[in-house]
């Protein structure tokens, strides 16, 4: 397994020079966590090597519908980095991405450590500095998008790049369950949700995160960036597009996906 862990990990390394691996399932099962955690953990331990700072995390898979779409009945997380994070109002070049799309989500900002392995949302509030409209820019070194729960896993969560709005909102006295997102590229409107959609709240989200890193020896620290899941529906991204997500209570964010 040590063998298939190191080659798994390798192929996706490769694969972010630009050209997408076919679906991992001769090396990993579809819905072998154990093993996919190991390849994502594989793949940190270089990069930290190489100089990159992790600066949170990233939760996947918060929809039901996904859920039940890739056979799973939980969600995923991945790692973020510091030079994942685009400016407010910035460029990204497309040439560092493959197949991106972008999905509007509450950010949550830790104020404190978490390391509560039976933490809950009362847990998070309690730790949690404060609140951003965010967009995540996902993507997926696997072809066309066939991704199984360990191939997304493995890679990151399908992680790529995050923005996180200049607005900081304390979190008491926000409704962060029924508050509207509306992602919009080049001023239209391409997707809307509400703060339900992660996991019922994303509170839920963020608790689930914080019992699996606990239990798993990394908890959260003070500091760490919070991507709690997407709002709704996610976008394919094509150069030129300006895009703008706006969230109730918490103000917007946005990016050009351009030079």
């Amino acid at each position: 397994m040590g063998t298939r862990i190191e080659e798994a990990a390798g192929l996706l390394r490769q694969a972010y020079g630009g050209t997408t691996i076919p679906p991992m399932r001769d090396l990993v099962g579809p819905n072998d966590a154990d093993a996919a955690y190991d390849i994502q953990a594989f793949n940190t331990r270089h990069w930290l090597a190489a100089g990159r700072r992790v600066v949170g995390r990233k939760i996947g898979l918060t929809a039901e519908a996904v859920q039940k779409q890739l056979g799973v009945d939980q969600p995923d997380f991945g790692v973020l980095f510091a030079d994942m994070q685009v400016a407010d109002g910035g460029k990204l070049s497309p040439a560092k991405t493959i197949q991106a799309k972008a999905e509007g989500e509450v950010a949550l900002v830790m104020g404190r450590p978490l390391a509560k392995p039976d933490a809950t949302p009362e847990d998070v509030l309690a730790a949690a500095e404060c609140a951003v409209a965010a967009i995540e820019i996902v993507d997926s070194r696997i072809a066309d998008w066939k991704i199984t729960f360990a191939d997304t896993v493995a890679d990151n969560g399908s992680s790529a790049f995050f923005v996180l709005g200049g607005a900081r909102k304390p979190l008491q006295g926000l409704d962060l369950r029924t508050c509207g997102m509306a992602l919009e590229v080049n001023g239209k409107v391409v997707s809307l949700g509400a703060g339900v959609a992660a996991l019922g709240h994303p509170l839920n989200a963020a608790a689930w995160l914080a019992r699996t890193l606990a239990q798993r020896g990394e908890p959260l620290q003070a500091g760490d960036v919070v991507l709690t899941g997407a709002l709704g529906p996610m976008v394919t991204l094509v150069p030129g597009d300006r895009v703008k997500v706006e969230i109730g209570g918490l103000g917007a964010a946005g990016f050009t996906f351009a030079e």
